[in-house]
Order: structure tokens, then C-alpha cells, then sequence
């Protein structure tokens, strides 16, 4: 009577993970099968091994080779991951079952808590990752700053790295975080352009917009 309760609490709960958070903030149905497969799965290995002699160690350590297959099969952003853990936990307390009664529905409840208000759009919602190609080389970082400021629409920049100078094709590749339309009070606007930084090289006597491309987190 307990393990089709505890079923009934994990379709509960791996339902609202991906159709109430997951699924309307994401959009990708594709990982919603997976969520919905890998935490049925784990539930019913998890409920299998609770009744029988086999160590429970083994159960874990079974879930942790699937888990680095599933994870080195395509790739996932870091909530994607999130996601997919917390469904893997779910499965594994809910076929456990612990006592007392409480205590899992707790514990998944707690899950769905924390997966709610850390993925909301309010929380940090000007911080930012992206992948930036710039159509020049930029070889320190005080240049790399201030272009990237100013490439970004006045945002600030926490950290940036770069992946590629091509002094050669006049590019570089560089991953950035910042917070977006956001200056400090204190430091006033961002300075123009050192004269270190070219200009665009003129056409007929007019100046050539230069070409930027920003790629989005959640597109590569």
C-alpha cells in the first residue's frame, strides 16, 4: 500500500517539476521525456532494491554510471542539470520511502521549493553569460572592459575570458559575465574608447558600421 502512495507522490512531484517550473520557463520537450524517464526509472529501481538484500550502494553507484552517460550524451546547460538531478532525487526518495511517513514527502516538497525560487526570473534577473565574437583583437583587459561595456549597451562587466585572439583575422572570442543596463553610481558613465582601439577603416568617405555577434547561453 505504501510503494503505490509514494508512486502516487513521485507522479505528483516529476509532474510539477517539469509541466508547472520546468517546461514554462524552458520550452524544450525533449528533456521533459527525459525528466519524466530517468525519475520513473530511479523510482522503481530505488523501490526494487529497498525490498530485497541487494545493498543499496550499488543502487547509487548503478545511478551514478547511468547519470555520466546521460550527462556525456549532448549537451546540457547548468539548470538543465539542475533539473535533471532533482528528478533523479525525487525517483530515489520517493522508491526509498524512508520512514517515518513525513519525511519524504518533506524532502520533496523541500526539492520543489528550492527548484521554484532558484530558477525564477527574479532572482538575479540582470545577470548574464555569454558567448561575444568581436570583430577586432582586443589584447588587455582595460580595452576588453570598456568595448565590451559599450558592445553590451552600457552593462557591467564581472568577468570575462577569452577563448580565441586572432590577431591575424582581427577577432576575438570571449565569454562574459555581466549585469545587463547596469552602472555603478559612484564611477560615473564608462570612458570612450581608448585611441589604442582602431576605427572602422572608411568607404567612400563613410564610416562602416562594424559587425558584433552575440550568442546567446541557451543557443549553443
Amino acid at each position: 500500500m505504501n510503494i503505490l502512495l509514494f508512486a502516487a507522490v513521485d507522479l505528483a512531484a516529476i509532474t510539477v517539476l517539469t509541466a508547472c517550473l520546468y517546461l514554462p520557463r524552458h520550452r524544450r520537450r525533449d528533456l521533459v521525456v527525459s525528466y519524466f524517464g530517468i525519475n520513473i526509472g530511479v523510482f522503481a529501481v530505488a523501490a526494487a532494491l529497498s525490498g530485497s538484500t541487494v545493498g543499496i550502494g550499488m543502487g547509487l553507484g548503478l545511478f551514478g554510471v547511468l547519470s555520466i552517460i546521460r550527462l556525456r550524451s549532448t549537451e546540457l546547460e547548468q539548470h538543465e542539470i539542475a533539473y535533471y538531478f532533482s528528478a533523479l532525487a525525487i525517483g530515489l526518495i520517493a522508491g526509498m520511502a524512508p520512514s517515518p511517513f513525513w519525511l519524504p514527502i518533506a524532502l520533496i516538497a523541500l526539492i520543489l521549493l528550492v527548484m521554484l525560487v532558484a530558477d525564477n526570473s527574479r532572482v538575479l534577473p540582470r545577470y548574464r553569460h555569454q558567448e561575444v565574437v568581436l570583430d577586432r583583437a582586443l589584447s588587455t583587459d582595460e580595452e576588453l572592459d570598456v568595448y565590451l561595456s559599450e558592445v553590451l549597451g552600457g552593462a557591467k562587466i564581472h568577468q570575462c575570458t577569452v577563448q580565441q585572439l586572432d590577431l591575424v583575422n582581427d577577432k576575438t572570442i570571449v565569454k562574459v559575465r555581466f549585469s545587463a543596463g547596469e552602472r555603478c553610481p559612484e564611477s560615473g558613465p564608462r570612458p570612450a574608447p581608448q585611441e589604442s582601439l582602431r576605427s572602422p577603416v572608411p568607404k567612400d568617405g563613410i564610416l562602416t558600421k562594424e559587425n558584433h555577434e552575440v550568442i546567446p547561453q541557451e543557443s549553443r
